[in-house]
């Protein structure tokens, strides 16, 4: 069994492990949100593609060592390492099927629409000029993925493999590397491990990320959505449930260690006792 202190000492770690890496970090967040459409690349050669995939993993580094709950796959930076190792192995298929799967999302038709609805429906509040904005994230993101498959296809496989191998060696994934650097990732300093101080940490910096990366005028403060505006009234709460079919309780003394004395009237309705 984990004692405190061992576990306050392998937060320690957590924290020191991150500091080194938040520069790095904070930089690849910031890429990985540009390549996902915050901004349109003119180009996209391969070792942007080797780079992207790099991000990723550092962004993952960054979830596992301030605690983000090791279910959220949102990165899968293990799996970069794989797709770089493979990569350089002259793999390609997986390296292009993870680049259209992660950018190919555009279901700018249905967005459209929605669109449409919202200048008709939604005149004053910023609702459309907030699905535009992101309709144009969406088109960057297509933009972004054409010009780094054309950047792969357009090299012959000698070409390709040569650049990739350079692009990783100038990120630090040769093939020796990456296999030290997934064996990392199932030590105990990369473990998932609930923490206050480690989802506080967490907490600053996001804030602090999401000012520099939420920077479209629609993001700014009074041009916002009504969906995200303070509502005017306090809902009900999430936990309050209708329950069919009321059993009376029958047994006051039963799972009552305390011995109190349960009174429990059975309801009535219009048209009798229920």
């Amino acid at each position: 069994m984990t004692t405190p202190s061992a576990v306050q000492i392998l937060v320690s770690q957590k924290l020191e492990a991150f500091e080194r890496l938040q520069s790095e970090f904070e930089e690849s967040f910031r890429y990985v949100q540009h390549v996902h459409g915050q901004q349109r690349f003119t180009s996209f050669p391969v070792a942007h593609s080797v780079r992207y995939l790099h991000a990723l993993w550092v962004c993952e580094c960054k979830d596992r060592l301030l605690g983000i709950y090791k279910n959220i796959t949102r990165y899968e930076g293990r799996y970069c390492l794989e797709l770089l190792r493979r990569w350089q192995e002259g793999e390609l298929a997986g390296a292009v099927d993870f680049l259209n799967r992660k950018l190919d999302m555009m279901p700018f038709a249905e967005l459209t629409r929605q669109i449409q609805e919202a200048w008709h429906d939604h005149k004053d509040d910023g609702l459309a000029r907030r699905l535009s904005d992101g309709r144009e994230v969406l088109l960057n993101r297509g933009f972004n993925l054409m010009q780094a498959l054309e950047g792969i296809f357009t090299l012959s496989e000698e070409h390709l493999i040569s650049e990739v191998r350079r692009a990783c060696a100038q990120y630090g994934h040769q093939p020796g590397r990456i296999e030290k650097q997934l064996a990392e990732m199932d030590s105990p300093l990369y473990a998932y491990m609930p923490s206050q101080e480690l989802a506080q940490r967490n907490i600053e910096v996001m804030n602090k990320m999401g000012v520099q990366v939420m920077n479209r005028p629609s993001d700014q403060p009074g041009e916002r959505s009504a969906r995200v505006q303070k509502p005017a009234a306090l809902s009900g709460s999430f936990a309050e449930q209708v329950i069919a079919g009321y059993v009376e309780l029958t047994l006051p003394y039963n799972n009552n260690p305390k011995g109190l004395r349960i009174v429990d009237f059975p309801e009535r309705s219009e048209e009798g006792m229920m």
